[in-house]
């Protein structure tokens, strides 16, 4: 059997992957994380903005663990805010690069994940590929409505963690993903919290602006009211407000700071790592450990909102992305919602096999690829 090298790259909001496989062996693997001072230059910028320095890291750790662009059969990346799609493995084609940078669904850093996939698939004619991109569309017609009909809820979530650790959840209990109940969080820079109703996600929040627990970067939902006195006040422009819902919202309004690893570091221990933006003078221990607290209280209340959505028939509970590693927000989502269902973690994304298998699946049945 063939066996076929394929690059993944993986774009998000505060880091970069790249994982290069021989068959299903990994060859190497990078993650670059990026501190909020980094990223405050590009913060009122297009995320098309940060396409130099980010294909510059891919090339570099190709070029570090001697990858040669002659060797890849394929390049697959991270899907973006897209028109809503069905669940899939796309071909990357001009209509698809036009919605990924003109953006006019969201601008969001999985964008780049199909920008520039093709931009080193055409260096060495390969084929490119995306595969569940985050606009995977499954709602059932009871969680379109919003209360306002000219502004329906819509589906932006992490579909491609979620669904890969919802296959890995259901042979854990013996069951076809396609006969499970299952409330899936992915927690990262952003949070998706979906209710899986037998193979697909019948509701999910908009984990990209304005729904759902506040997280690292984002508000989530806030009151409406005052968002909405907050825009006519005078004293915030378009895109300042865009900032407090993405960008500049949730954790990082808080505290200074969206990287959890370094907060947890903070609270545990009082150790503040240099460039993470925390300032004890500002923010004491105590506070803290309450703002993240209330994300994951957060967390929790919508977690169980999703058991009205599957009747109370749940399989499981599953805990997924960089924040199942918290040992601040896992105990407390544990404690207030372990009377649910069983509780399973899958810390991390491993997203990047999940591509791999994708455009391997792709490479071998190209009759299975999708048009965009």
């Amino acid at each position: 059997m063939a066996e076929f090298n394929i690059l993944v790259i993986n774009p998000g909001s505060t880091s970069d992957e790249v994982s290069f496989y021989r068959g299903d062996n990994l060859v190497f693997h990078k993650t670059v994380r990026y501190s909020p001072e980094m990223l405050k230059p590009y913060e009122k910028q297009k995320i098309t903005a940060q396409y130099d320095f980010r294909k510059k890291m891919v090339l570099d750790a190709m070029e570090e663990n001697k990858v040669g662009l002659s060797e890849l059969h394929a390049v697959i990346g991270r899907g973006g805010l897209l028109k809503p799609i069905e669940s899939g493995t796309y071909e990357i084609n001009d209509k698809m690069l036009k919605d990924l940078d003109e953006a006019p669904r969201g601008d969001h850093a999985s964008n780049l994940g199909g920008i520039l996939a093709k931009s080193i698939a055409d260096e060495c004619k390969t084929p490119c590929f995306i595969a569940d991109p985050v606009v995977v569309d499954e709602l059932g017609p009871l969680a379109r409505y919003s209360g306002m009909p000219e502004n329906p809820r819509i589906s932006i979530f992490h579909a491609l963690n979620q669904k890969r650790v919802g296959r890995h959840a259901a042979r854990g209990l013996g069951k076809p993903y396609e006969e499970c109940n299952f409330i899936i969080m992915h927690g990262g820079g952003g949070v998706s919290v979906g209710a899986h109703m037998q193979g697909r996600v019948v509701d999910v929040n908009n984990a990209l602006d304005g729904d759902g627990p506040f997280t690292p970067q984002r508000s989530g939902g806030v009151p409406a009211g005052g968002l909405v006195r907050m825009c006519f006040s005078g004293k915030h422009s378009l895109a300042d407000m865009q900032l407090k819902i993405k960008g500049r919202g949730g954790m990082i309004a808080y505290t200074g700071t969206s990287d959890m690893i370094a907060l947890e570091k903070y609270i545990l221990t009082g150790e503040v790592v240099p460039g993470a933006g925390l300032d004890p003078a500002r923010l004491t221990r105590e506070k803290a450990k309450e703002a993240v607290e209330a994300m994951a209280y957060q967390m929790a209340k919508e977690i169980a909102a999703m058991t009205a959505v599957l009747e109370g028939k749940v399989d499981a509970v599953v805990l997924s992305g960089g924040l199942a590693y918290d040992r601040i927000i896992v105990p407390e989502l544990k404690r207030r919602i372990g009377w649910i269902a069983p509780v399973m973690l899958f810390p991390g994304g491993d997203e990047m096999a999940a591509l791999r298998v994708a455009a391997e699946t792709a490479l071998k049945h190209p009759k299975k690829v999708r048009k965009y």
